[in-house]
């Protein structure tokens, strides 16, 4: 098992990704934490950031405890801030906040009111996924990656329907009139914007009813809530936006049935967001090379060729929800309109 402690080389990747942040000497650096954030990543924040000469401070929360719930894994949306305003205004704040939360506050409620500051500043924030530092390292963003999500986002919005076929069955539509649509490449300098390292995407979060087909989850694939590679193949019927039926046999359908069922809440069923990975020196493979607590699982969402499906929470459509799931596919075919942009789990022109 890798050791958490503090190596030279991380702290460079952290200076690294905040000089791509635009970080200047004097700003205000916020590293907000939890009780269970992963204490290499906060140090690593912090020793970073002064080295460039910013004002720094932690916030460090206590961690949120649900009794008598399912777990809950993979949501994107740490419940640590719980309203508080005082901790609402610090980040609102500050010029960069640097998340360390456990799951992150890109879904998080008070993310909005962060994000518009307080009148005289208003911070970018970068989620730093909970991931062993050694992962981090290998995915530190650059010219390359940004320049590509741009240029397929610049696709995406000019599209009005994605289509996903596969070998295995898959053929899903979604029509992406009224969807949020935006990109990822690890790291941010516009105010008032949130980015996660790693990074490498685009996606988009559907409107209510637009998302409809069949979704094949075949051996390889990946179910990222449960850090798991697929077995045996699921099938997911999907009618406006929602899975009607799980088919399939084996551990991953049952374990993939009970959870959502755990719920409660028929909003589990219905589609969070959809995209594409373009980071081509994420991997697949590499969820097989680390213990389960070193790992999150960003890179898998982000390696090159993958077709991400989700879901769980989607504000664009008016749902929420406290069940999550992620599944990175391999081997899928994406259409925007006509156009092929990623053939077979390949990027095209790549």
């Amino acid at each position: 098992m890798l050791q958490e402690r503090i190596e030279p080389a991380w702290i460079d990747a952290f200076e690294a990704l905040l000089r791509r942040c635009a970080l200047q000497t004097g700003e205000v650096v916020a590293i907000l934490g939890e009780t269970q954030s992963r204490p290499v990543l906060l140090e690593l924040a912090h020793l970073a950031a002064a080295r460039l000469g910013a004002r720094c401070f932690r916030l460090t929360l206590p961690s949120v405890f649900s009794d008598g719930a399912p777990v809950q894994r993979s949501t994107g949306a740490s419940p640590a801030i719980q309203q508080l305003q005082p901790v609402i205004a610090a980040l609102a704040g500050s010029q960069l906040v640097i998340d360390c939360t456990a799951e992150g506050l890109m879904h998080a409620h008070e993310l909005p009111a962060i994000l518009k500051g307080n009148g005289q500043t208003q911070p970018r924030v970068v989620y730093v996924s909970d991931e062993h530092p050694e992962a981090l390292m290998r995915l530190l963003p650059d010219e390359a990656t940004e320049a590509r999500v741009k240029a397929h986002l610049k696709r995406l919005r000019g599209a009005k329907r994605l289509r996903v076929t596969s070998a295995a069955g898959t053929d899903l539509h979604v029509d992406l009139a009224g969807a949020v649509l935006g990109g990822n490449w690890g790291s941010t300098t516009r105010p008032g914007t949130l980015t996660h390292w790693p990074g490498g995407m685009v996606l988009g979060f559907p409107a209510r009813g637009t998302v409809n087909g069949t979704l094949v989850l075949a051996e390889g694939d990946v179910n990222l809530t449960f850090k798991r590679y697929i077995e045996r193949p699921i099938t997911l019927r999907i009618e406006a936006d929602t899975v009607t039926r799980i088919e399939g046999s084996g551990v991953d359908a049952e374990l993939l049935r009970g959870h959502y069922a755990a719920w409660g809440e028929p909003e589990a069923y219905a589609v969070s967001h959809v995209g594409y990975g373009l980071n081509p020196k994420a991997r697949w493979d590499s969820m097989a090379l680390y213990d389960k607590r070193d790992f999150n699982g960003t890179e898998l969402r982000a390696f090159a060729g993958n077709f991400l499906y989700s879901t769980g929470a989607n504000e664009v459509a008016g749902r929420h929800t406290r069940g999550h799931f992620d599944f990175p596919l391999r081997g899928c075919t994406v259409w925007l309109d006509d156009t092929v942009v990623v053939d077979a789990g390949q990027v095209v022109g790549e």
